[in-house]
């Protein structure tokens, strides 16, 4: 009886050492293999962090109850794919639908205004929400927020910036050079009308007489007499066939391509926190406004009518749905999924794919 006690105070011994060596060498093999969702639920047990919650709790509680999180709750109450498709049918809809309201011949220094407002608007929301989500992260309600300094992981977040950025002036330059030059890509060509003026009536005169040469040497100096003072009129069968329609349908591919970039930029954005994704959709709602009005007033240059301006403008905010399907589907798909199981990161970091979705896209704006 002895020897069997014996015996199993030795195996007890053992198992309880096998354990703490198994427990070890668990501990050596994994802490590298840590997700940052598994590091920050580790470092959220440390007692100075609990405090700090705490602390926080009890002091947050009146702006969590704001206006604005109460209304970014109830517009955006889903998950961030279901968030994602109801901003697209904020920035696509009310924009589209105001274009009825407005008139055919917009003034171009309203238009100039209103595209300042955009770039301000979007530029605001780079600046302020965008960039600092990127390399620093979003604030949780819930509990204090600590950050990991990973150079290597700054690097390929400022490389993604980058590219978006080159991307979008590759694109650019590529609508340029398609519609003919930098030279009337704006809001100010298509003004022209079919009068007589200056030159052309002195021309004309001139011509009435061309019997008599001394009357057709007078009307010559008349002519180059006027040059200075003589504007160049195209008429209006010249302006609404050729280079001008086809800027307009240039200018829908460039609208479809830009929403598209718009979706992708609202799909990153909620994936990465609900705050940044309400912000970045009004955001974008407020450049888009102006931006649909600068390019209804393109199209009806470019010799649409109101009715087909209108209608392409909603076949343009196809792009928008477009571009967040591509950005859900990235990120579902590149490791951002609440669902995905852990793998390595890109370059010893902790990123993946779905995480360059929105610098790339903060470039691109």
């Amino acid at each position: 009886m002895a020897i069997m006690n014996r015996s199993y105070a030795i195996l007890l011994v053992v198992l309880v050492v096998l354990c703490q060596v198994i427990a070890a060498q668990s501990e050596k093999t994994t802490i590298g293999d840590l997700s940052s969702a598994e590091i920050e639920e580790q470092i959220q047990q440390c007692p100075l962090v609990q405090s700090l919650n705490a602390h926080k709790a009890s002091t947050a509680h009146e702006a969590a109850t704001g206006f604005t999180a109460r209304a970014f709750a109830v517009l955006f109450p889903g998950s961030p794919a279901v968030n994602t498709l109801l901003s697209v049918l904020y920035i696509s809809g009310p924009p589209n639908f105001l274009l009825a309201l407005c008139p055919s011949d917009i003034d171009p220094a309203s238009l100039n205004t209103m595209v300042a407002f955009a770039f301000g608007g979007l530029m605001g929301d780079t600046l302020f929400h965008l960039l600092p989500e990127i390399f620093v992260g979003e604030d949780s309600p819930e509990h204090v927020t600590l950050v990991v300094a990973d150079g290597n992981k700054n690097i390929l977040l400022g490389i993604a910036i980058m590219v978006g950025f080159v991307s979008f002036v590759i694109l650019d330059k590529a609508i340029r050079i398609a519609s003919g030059g930098d030279e009337g890509h704006g809001h100010s060509h298509g003004h022209a009308h079919g009068k007589i003026e200056g030159g052309d009536k002195a021309a004309a005169s001139a011509k009435a007489s061309g019997s008599d040469s001394g009357a057709q040497a007078d009307g010559l100096r008349q002519r180059n007499t006027d040059k200075s003072n003589a504007k160049i009129i195209v008429p209006v069968e010249q302006q609404e066939s050729g280079p001008s329609s086809n800027r307009g349908y240039l200018n829908i591919i460039a609208d479809f391509t830009h929403n598209i970039t718009d979706g992708l930029a609202m799909a990153s954005s909620f994936y990465a926190s609900p705050t940044v994704g309400a912000l970045t959709t009004t955001a974008v709602f407020f450049h888009e406004v102006p931006h649909e009005v600068g390019d209804f007033a393109l199209l009806i240059q470019s010799g649409f009518s109101k009715r087909a301006a209108i209608g392409a403008q909603f076949l343009t905010a196809a792009g928008a749905l477009t571009g967040a399907l591509m950005g859900i589907a990235v990120q579902e798909y590149g490791g951002n999924s609440v669902d995905a199981i852990p793998t390595p990161g890109l370059f010893g970091t902790s990123l993946h794919w779905g995480d360059l979705l929105l610098p790339w896209t903060a470039g691109t704006f």
